[in-house]
């Protein structure tokens, strides 16, 4: 991120990012935002923040940069079956920047936030000794009291996951090891692979029948195992789940039969930004259709019991466990 002329923050704010706001932005030309909340609906916030070296590489494309930190925000929207409203952005930007680079971020930033219906409302830039840092706070809206909980899992309801599990952690695995001799095996899925890490898909297409169909949701941000674990303490609930029904893409098939230890990383390791979500049996076949409409793979991978804290994973007939359940920063 270099280069001779950079604007100032008023310029680089007009240039870069008013095209990019909604109505309730104001053109960004107030200190603040103003949207109308929608009659009979709930408003739902939530944040992410990404940090250079440790959600992203440094040198990673601009776009991609920008496209994933608001994906991993529209993901969490959706897992509560929420509609976007729009965004606010702060950005700390290290020495060395450009506008050349501010230029692609921000075709990144409009990209993802059309494709999500999620204009930008407003925000802050600021300089920074490093690392870049960007922190999103998403807005979306549901009926009133149809948000859809972390809490909400029930005994007996069965779990289904969207799109495929692992893509991302082997992207990763990838990156950090170009030569790793599964990667022969995987040919050219490694490209597939490599982009689920650069560039989550969030599932907005079926937020709103999982507020219709679904007792529980939530994102699998940090590891497949790990969040549903959490998911199902939060809810005072256990869960037994059959390993050989968690989607897998042909890539990661390819590199978990070349190198089998690579499921474990694939079930733990984070960044599929795919929704989990709970489903009493008798809404299961009207989600899963309504899902399939909508162009969205949903996989049912196991049922919630009423052992509270037991989790049964099960590869093969036989339990498995795991050294960690998920990525953990601290």
């Amino acid at each position: 991120m270099s280069g001779p002329a950079r604007p100032g923050e008023d310029e680089l704010i007009a240039r870069h990012f008013a095209p990019l706001a909604g109505p309730g932005g104001l053109r960004l030309m107030d200190d603040a935002a103003c949207i109308a909340p929608l009659p009979g609906c709930d408003i739902v916030l939530t944040a992410d923040a990404v940090v250079a070296g440790v959600h992203f590489f440094p040198e990673d494309p601009a776009d991609a940069i920008a496209w994933k930190a608001l994906a991993v925000n529209l993901s969490d929207l959706a897992a509560k079956g929420a509609d976007p409203l729009g965004y606010l952005l702060t950005l700390a930007l290290p020495p060395g920047w450009s506008d050349d680079w501010l230029a692609d971020f921000a075709s990144g930033l409009g990209a993802c936030a059309a494709a999500g219906g999620c204009p930008l409302l407003g925000g802050d830039t600021v300089k920074t000794p490093g690392p870049l840092t960007l922190s999103i706070t998403a807005l979306g809206s549901v009926p009133t009291g149809r948000m859809v909980p972390r809490t909400g899992a029930k005994p007996g309801d069965r779990i289904v996951v969207s799109g495929t599990i692992g893509d991302a952690a082997l992207g990763l695995k990838a990156r950090l090891d170009p030569l790793a001799p599964w990667l022969a095996a995987v040919g050219a899925g490694r490209e597939h692979l490599l982009d689920r890490y650069l560039r989550p898909r969030p599932r907005g297409d079926i937020a709103a029948l999982l507020r219709m169909h679904a007792s529980g949701g939530m994102d699998v941000s940090d590891g497949f195992v790990g969040d549903l674990t959490k998911m199902m303490r939060a809810s005072g609930c256990g869960a037994r789940v059959d390993i050989g029904r968690v989607p897998l893409s042909e890539p990661a098939r390819d590199a978990v039969s070349a190198e089998p230890g690579l499921l474990a990383a694939a079930l733990t390791g984070g960044d599929d930004y795919e929704i989990i979500a709970t489903v009493p049996p008798a809404a299961l076949g009207a989600l899963l259709a309504g899902a399939a409409a909508a162009g969205v793979p949903l996989a049912e991978v196991g049922e919630v019991t009423a052992l509270a804290g037991k989790m049964i994973f099960l590869h093969n007939g036989r339990e498995a466990t795991f050294a960690r359940g998920s990525f953990s920063h601290f």
